[in-house]
This record gives C-alpha cells, structure tokens and sequence, in this order.
C-alpha cells in the first residue's frame, strides 16, 4: 500500500522552465529596443555565458550537490546561513552582471549600464512569472485525500520558498516540504530521500517519488530503495542505467500508477 507520496517541484508541479524563458523572452526584448540586438541571438549568448561563468567558481561544486543551476543564479540572492551560501552570496551579484555584460558583447554591443538594467529586468521579470500545469492542483487535491504528500525539492531555501511564496497554493497541500539546502545534501544522493522516509516513518515500499529528472529524482529514490515515477511530460530517450519503476507523461496518470503499485 502507497502511504507517501513525494513530489519533485521544479518542471513536476512548477512550470520553472516556462518561467525562466518567460524571463528571458521579456528581458531580452527589451534589450533588443534599447540596443537593436536580436533577442533570441542574446539569449543563446547569455545562457552560453551563464554557463561558463557558472561552473568556473569555487561555488561550482557545492551549487551541483545542492542542486541549483545556472538560471536560478541569475535571479537568486541567496540570503541562506552556512558559509557555502556566504560564498554565493558574495559572488553572486557580479556574476549576474558579468553574465549580461559578456551576453552583450558576444552580440557586439558593450554596455554596462545596460547589463545592469538588464540584471534588474531579469530579476523583476521571473518574480512575475509563476506558472504551474494545469494538472497539479486537482492532482494534489485528489491525493491529499488518502495520502501524505511531500515535497522534495533541491535549491537554495530562499529560492524555492521564494517560488513557494509566490504560488501560495501549493504549500497547503503538503505534510512535509524538504528543501535540499536546509538538509545539506540533494537529489540524488539516498540521504536526503531516507531523511523523508524517517520523518513521515513510512516504509521505503510505502512510498512512491514522482519527479521529471532521471539523474535526481529517479537515481535518487532507485538509490534510497523507493519505487519511482518519472514524469517524462517531453517523451525523453530513457537513460540506459537509470530505470524509473513507472513512467508518466501527464500527472493525471499516476491514479493508474498508485492502483498498481499498491497491489
């Protein structure tokens, strides 16, 4: 019998792929009418140079265990306690400059008031686009009823309960919300999963982990013992050493999966 239920948030019960490129689509359009560049040129230069600037701090490796990439940092402040986050902190906001400011220039234009506008835009930008899929709520709604849901999710505190705050529906439906900054470890080490388990005491045959990432969610919950759903909403190539016990494409089918899996 499936007494748990545990939910990945960021692309399972969150659009936070649709938000960041809402972002980036606004912000990038108003860089395009102050400085006639092509917006989506800009973007593919940006996210390149996300990238590059991100993996070459010393923050890198703790960011990949904790689990928050590179998009998030564009817009986090990271005003977490512990001194990994101190080091966020501090390099934080030269970061998100220095990202716009090398995007710009990768499009011919140097302009660093403009990459700080464009810090701010970004910023405002994905505060004020919260998306969730359609499905979640009456999906949460029908589970609560003879379950306990929990939250999993890997980030900086500050940032997923910022995503939390503005989307004030979701936290009501859970017992539980983990964040992996606050544990100090994520997805997929096993830990962070029999941290779960211990404080819902439920059984790893008990619980099921529903979640869209193959190398967090599923490796993880595969590691901790616990059968996992992944919701593959993309119809994404399966990965030959990671093998969810059930696969999904839409959150109204795991009525179906939560039949089986019981018996």
């Amino acid at each position: 019998m499936i007494r748990t239920i545990i939910f990945d948030l960021d692309d399972t019960i969150l659009w936070d792929e649709k938000s960041i490129q809402t972002a980036f689509d606004r912000t990038c359009e108003f860089a395009a009418e102050k400085a006639k560049v092509d917006p989506k040129d800009l973007e593919e230069k940006v996210r390149e140079s996300a990238r590059e600037l991100y993996a070459s701090y010393d923050t890198y490796e703790f960011t990949q265990m904790i689990g928050i990439n590179p998009f998030e940092g564009l817009w986090g402040s990271f005003e977490d306690p512990g001194d990994d986050f101190r080091r966020m902190r501090d390099i934080i906001r030269t970061y998100q400059k220095d990202t716009w400011t090398k995007g710009l220039k990768k499009v011919g234009v140097e302009d660093y008031e403009l990459a700080n506008e464009l810090v701010a835009k970004f910023i405002s930008e994905r505060r004020k686009a919260p998306f969730v899929y359609d499905e979640s709520f009456e999906v949460l709604e029908s589970l609560k009823k003879d379950h306990r849901l929990v939250l999993l999710t890997n980030g900086a505190p500050s940032l997923q309960n910022e995503k939390l705050t503005i989307t004030p529906e979701i936290s009501q439906y859970f017992d539980l919300i983990v964040i992996s900054g606050d544990f100090g470890r994520g997805k997929p080490d096993a830990s962070i999963f029999h941290h779960v388990l211990e404080k819902t005491d439920t059984r790893a045959d008990e619980a099921l982990m529903v979640g869209d990432n193959l190398m967090t969610d599923i490796l993880g919950a595969n590691r901790a013992g616990i059968r996992s759903v992944w919701l593959n909403r993309k119809s994404n190539e399966p990965h030959p050493d990671v093998k969810p016990a059930y696969e999904i494409n839409h959150l109204g089918q795991l009525d179906n999966v939560i039949c089986d899996a019981g018996r």
